[in-house]
């Protein structure tokens, strides 16, 4: 890049930052509702027939006047925190006491600020009350990832703008003080960069306890082709389940891509390898690695990042999801021979943000193919799910888990009149109530971009003012 092209790019940049607009925090409140699975999740060592959806609204002062933003969140138990002392009660609890570590750092903050001058501002002292408490750095994120997603429903809604257009615009003012691996610059051009799709595909979520027939009845009905395959981290037990899968799915005759989900079940790099092995050289397997995308997690937490991957790494693409537990994730998982990370609005917004520049860079440099998947755990249909979708179009990717959708019975136990209001406003992302409109194993999303994060329902059908 020449001189003066390089000061013309940092001027531009540094005009963008100066210009995102600037708000005081005044209220945060939130409720919980319950949500009833109308089957079994089983994921790692936990089976979740219930969990409690997070309900959250911010109110902001904007030189535009008192803005209103909302958000939504399943508190998924033993996903946060898998600490076997633990119950799923304890982890749900833990997630609470987050978000009010939270609140009182982010209302503590009471000068006007941009969206992520505010984040970058508690992120790191929310996580270390946490740690000081044994709270892990995914548990601790939760709380400033609701709020920072609230926060920005309410920004854009006072200026008029969707999700897309907002985000191009650095609306938020993201920049590198976070990330001091990322130049300001490349963060500005990976977000005017994005142009994101009008229909997703679903990669359909296939856990542990779901029955082998399913997967086709799952094709006949939706059109799915992608699959995320959950493992136990038995790499016996996991490879005699997955010929069974790979038959099932043979049998349909479906042009299918695959993933793969350890959840960190698997103990240590020799069963990685015992079951890698087995899909590369037994026969049942045979077209199974070419259709095989990535695998995600298969190691805890903990040993994820005193353990290099070596010649594993060279064979699959791998990704980090629940060891993502601040900003400095990425780098030090891609040092490790990781390709990518999971994009999760339960993670952080500017996470997920700043590792798709991150991403991008790399890749354009030479430095690493390196990537961004989208995930769900935490979605349901309404708020979250739309929340997510859009966050993981703004970057491009072409598929996403949507597990939601089939786990919970569409918008579950939500009042009617907000059901009908997410309908009305998103025709072409929901069926109705009963979820998500899958349709050639995609959904549309066009109506997603409407003034808001990804909302055009008023956040008051959802959060009355007495929550």
């Amino acid at each position: 890049m020449s001189l003066q092209l390089n000061r013309a790019v940092k001027m531009n940049a540094a005009a963008r930052f100066l210009s995102a607009p600037r708000f005081t925090l005044k209220k945060l409140h939130w409720f919980e509702r319950p949500v009833t699975y109308r089957k079994p999740f089983k994921f790692g060592a936990a089976t979740i027939m219930e969990a409690s959806q997070l309900f959250l609204k911010a109110e902001i002062e904007t030189e535009k006047g008192h803005a209103i933003g909302a958000t939504a969140e399943l508190m998924v138990p033993k996903w946060f925190n898998k600490d076997p002392k633990l119950t799923l009660d304890d982890t749900v609890e833990q997630l609470r006491h987050v978000l009010t570590i939270a609140r009182d750092r982010y209302l503590s903050h009471d000068r006007p600020d941009t969206a992520f001058g505010l984040h970058a501002a508690c992120h790191a002292d929310v996580l270390a009350l946490c740690a000081q408490q044994d709270i892990p750095g995914l548990a601790a994120a939760f709380g400033p990832a609701q709020f920072d997603k609230a926060i920005l429903d309410a920004l854009l809604r006072a200026y008029g703008l969707d999700v897309f257009s907002g985000l191009r615009g650095n609306i938020a003012a993201l920049d590198a003080r976070l990330t001091p691996d990322l130049a300001d610059e490349a963060i500005t051009a990976y977000l005017q960069s994005r142009v994101p799709p009008q229909r997703v595909m679903v990669r359909h979520t296939f856990g542990m306890a779901d029955p082998i027939e399913s997967l086709g009845e799952t094709y006949r009905k939706t059109g799915s082709r992608y699959f995320k395959l959950k493992l136990s981290g038995d790499p016996i037990a996991d490879a005699a389940r997955l010929a069974l899968i790979v038959s099932e799915l043979d049998r349909h005759d479906i042009n299918y891509r695959a993933t793969l989900d350890a959840n960190e079940q698997y103990a240590d790099l020799d069963a990685l390898t015992k079951l890698t092995g087995m899909l590369m050289n037994e026969r049942q397997f045979a077209q199974f690695p070419q259709r095989l995308l990535y695998i995600e997690q298969p190691l805890p937490r903990d040993l994820t990042f005193t353990t290099p991957l070596g010649p594993l790494g060279e064979g699959f693409a791998f990704i980090i999801d629940e060891g993502e537990s601040d900003y400095d994730t990425f780098p030090k998982a891609l040092a490790l021979g990781y390709r990518g990370i999971s994009s999760k609005t339960c993670k952080g917004i500017y996470k997920s943000l700043l590792n798709g520049a991150r991403a991008a860079t790399w890749t354009q440099s030479g430095t690493a193919r390196a990537f961004i998947a989208a995930e769900d755990l935490t979605c349901q249909a309404g708020l979250s799910v739309q929340q997510d979708t859009a966050l993981l179009a703004f970057h491009g990717i072409a598929h996403a888990e949507r597990n939601g959708h089939h786990y919970v019975d569409g918008f579950a136990s939500a009042p009617d009149a907000e059901i009908a209001a997410f309908c009305t406003a998103h025709p072409d992302v929901y069926a109705g109530p009963s979820g998500l409109k899958v349709r050639n194993g995609a959904f549309e999303i066009g109506s997603l971009s409407q003034p808001g994060f990804a909302s055009g329902v008023d956040p008051a059908v959802i959060l009355p003012d007495a929550a």
